[in-house]
């Protein structure tokens, strides 16, 4: 086995180049693996593929390896839904002093990183977001990525955590970003526009609920000067009109009149607006808000 020295630098780094033949390196493995390149970095040996995977790869004997790859394309005519969920943001909220029970600069923060998303992706035609979550809806025609679920999904979410990131400084100034925030994603299928529907009133249910409750449960701890554990025994059981009547009658206050951007969550759109022959928008009577189809 030959090899040339590259150079040896003051931190006692050596790179050598071989000529490297996996079957007598690794049995399991019986690949014949040429152009591999070995660097010794205080006594550790890291092996680094240096093989260049271009167009010759896909007329070369190793193109098997792609029937490995699993296909994930979406039903045709159906609404694509890409969901995000943070990761751990109840001790992220915490360690960067997010106000509670709700906090709109982090709201106002996740709806920026939703629209530089959808400013992305044309085929986006809706999104819905609430706490830490965002949904996104492709419309059912659309052919990006070639409706491959894996890409759709991991375009969306790392282009949000990105966005989520690159605009904290605008939206928390003074607020350090200790560690980069992680979100998971999911890609959901909904044949019907009433599927579609009922899916985004579902998200928005389960805001109300969870908004309704910890409303409650900070009220009870920052006003009533309970523990966390004796605001979760007092709010055990109980139904919505329970924990209504208790803002009303303890702490003087009216959910409906709660801001609905937390009641309700926030709903990105866009609008199809009408133009004349002069290219000039039309008067607001004349605007057709387009169909997401």
């Amino acid at each position: 086995m030959s090899y040339s020295l590259g150079r040896i630098f003051d931190s006692g780094l050596v790179v050598a180049l071989f000529q490297f033949n996996f079957r007598k390196f690794i049995h399991p493995i019986l690949v014949n693996f040429h152009g591999a390149s070995v660097i010794r970095l205080n006594s550790l040996f890291l092996l680094t593929q240096s093989y260049a995977i271009g167009p010759t790869m896909a007329k070369s004997s190793f193109e098997y390896v792609k029937k490995f790859e699993s296909s994930d394309v979406c039903l045709p005519s159906s609404w694509i839904v890409v969901r995000l969920d943070g990761q751990g943001f109840h001790k992220f909220s915490e360690k960067h002093g997010f106000q509670k029970p709700n906090d709109s600069r982090a709201l106002a923060l996740a709806c920026r990183a939703a629209e530089r998303v959808m400013s992305r992706h044309p085929d986006i035609v809706i999104a819905y977001g609430q706490s830490d979550e965002f949904s996104f809806v492709f419309r059912r025609s659309t052919e990006a990525f070639n409706r491959r679920a894996s890409k759709l999904s991991s375009t969306v979410v790392s282009l949000f955590a990105a966005s989520y990131v690159f605009e904290w400084p605008n939206f928390l100034p003074n607020v350090t970003l200790l560690y980069p925030p992680a979100f998971d994603s999911r890609v959901i299928l909904y044949p019907t526009n009433r599927t579609l529907r009922d899916y985004l009133s579902w998200r928005q249910a389960d805001c109300h609920i969870n908004n309704l409750y910890n409303t409650c449960f900070w009220r009870l701890v920052q006003d009533a000067s309970l523990t966390t554990t004796e605001a979760e025994e007092r709010l055990r059981g109980t139904l919505s009109s329970d924990k209504n009547e208790l803002l009303f009658s303890e702490f003087g206050c009216n959910y409906n009149n709660e801001p609905e951007l937390f009641r309700k969550g926030t709903v990105l759109f866009r609008n199809k607006i009408c133009l004349n022959e002069q290219k000039r928008p039309l008067s607001n009577r004349s605007i057709k808000y387009g169909s997401p189809t």
